[in-house]
């Protein structure tokens, strides 16, 4: 679901272009930006004399008000887990049976019966990842596993500390840390979340997805933020460390669907199918720095970023790990009430 895939702005890029000039079909995929591995969309192009064209987004929120008003054009799209149900229920995926593709054996077990796509009637498993905190090790000195960092920061990260613009995110973040369970309807807790975020606001220098850059050369030490992307900047800047709140923290999957009004049905087919592959897994992964669903795909993996801290959550952090789902409709009326005025 994630930075490096929220980052872009939602444009249009034409992926790879040594292909003949009359290939054998189309495809049009939808995705979060800086998502989507270049090599692999070449491999798929050069494997099916398919031409790709990739539109990128910045949140779920806004793919999906894309794919609401119609006329998009798109076949594929990468939908995080909360919110294909959503997508499920207003008829916007075709039911594509990608549990009877032939690389669907591949899928790992934990993540074929899921919550949001019972037995993958519509989606596959694109990359999981954690929603946590990263940090300036160079400034902050103090414990990596707490949401603090956000709320109650140290005077030496106030005025460089992001938030990023995703509103559940955030929300759930807050409310487990003033003690509260995602998706609560106690008042009293989501009262103490709202002052409480409107208290630290004060500390923030944004409420935004900031370019890698502006870590790398410490403009800001500090955000709430996603594992993978963690993992990129500290390739580039070793002093930024990534933790996992004790009070809570999110795990997320984000999937690959076919849109019911899909034009280029068969190539979308292909592609679901392809991913499912160990070694096209891998090389998403590669990209991304996020973990896949794909038994084998370890193999053709980066030996460093199967080792990378960002990837593993420790054994005494497990029981505050909870997946990521929709608050029924009326919490998340109090959740946009919320952000809100948090983001006036």
């Amino acid at each position: 679901m994630k930075f490096a895939s929220r980052m872009a702005a939602a444009t249009a890029i034409l992926v790879a272009s040594a292909l003949p000039a009359l290939a054998a079909g189309q495809l049009n995929i939808f995705n979060f930006g800086l998502y989507t591995p270049p090599d692999l969309i070449k491999k798929f192009e050069q494997t099916y004399d398919v031409k790709v064209t990739v539109t990128e987004y910045d949140s779920n929120e806004s793919a999906l008000a894309k794919i609401q008003a119609g006329g998009h054009g798109f076949d594929i799209i990468v939908p995080s887990a909360y919110i294909v149900p959503t997508y499920i229920e207003n008829g916007l995926l075709m039911k594509s049976e990608p549990n009877q593709m032939s690389n669907f054996k591949n899928v790992k077990s934990e993540w074929v019966d899921v919550a949001w796509d019972k037995g993958r009637h519509y989606t596959v498993p694109y990359v999981w990842g954690t929603t946590g905190v990263m940090v300036n090790t160079k400034v902050y000195k103090g414990d990596l596993n707490t949401a603090a960092i956000i709320f109650d920061p140290p005077p030496e990260l106030k005025g460089k500390i992001n938030v990023v613009p995703s509103m559940n995110e955030v929300l759930d973040m807050a409310i487990n840390y003033v003690g509260g369970e995602a998706c609560t309807t106690d008042k009293a807790i989501l009262k103490k979340a709202h002052d409480k975020l409107m208290e630290a606001k004060a500390s923030w220098a944004s409420i935004d997805y900031p370019s890698f850059e502006k870590f790398i050369k410490e403009d800001l030490n500090a955000s709430i933020f996603w594992n993978g992307a963690s993992s990129r900047i500290r390739a580039e800047n070793p002093g930024f460390a990534f933790g996992l709140p004790k009070t809570g923290f999110l795990i997320w999957q984000d999937n690959v669907a076919i849109l019911k009004d899909a034009k280029n049905v068969e190539n979308a087919k292909l592609f679901l199918n392809f991913l499912m592959d160990p070694e096209n897994a891998a090389m998403v992964s590669n990209y991304t720095r996020y973990g896949n669903s794909i038994t084998g795909s370890e193999a053709k993996m980066d030996p460093n970023l199967l080792k990378a801290p960002e990837l593993t959550i420790p054994a005494d952090l497990k029981s505050a790990g909870h997946f990521q789902t929709a608050c029924p409709p009326d919490v998340q009326q109090i959740y946009t009430r919320i952000w809100t005025d948090l983001t006036k």
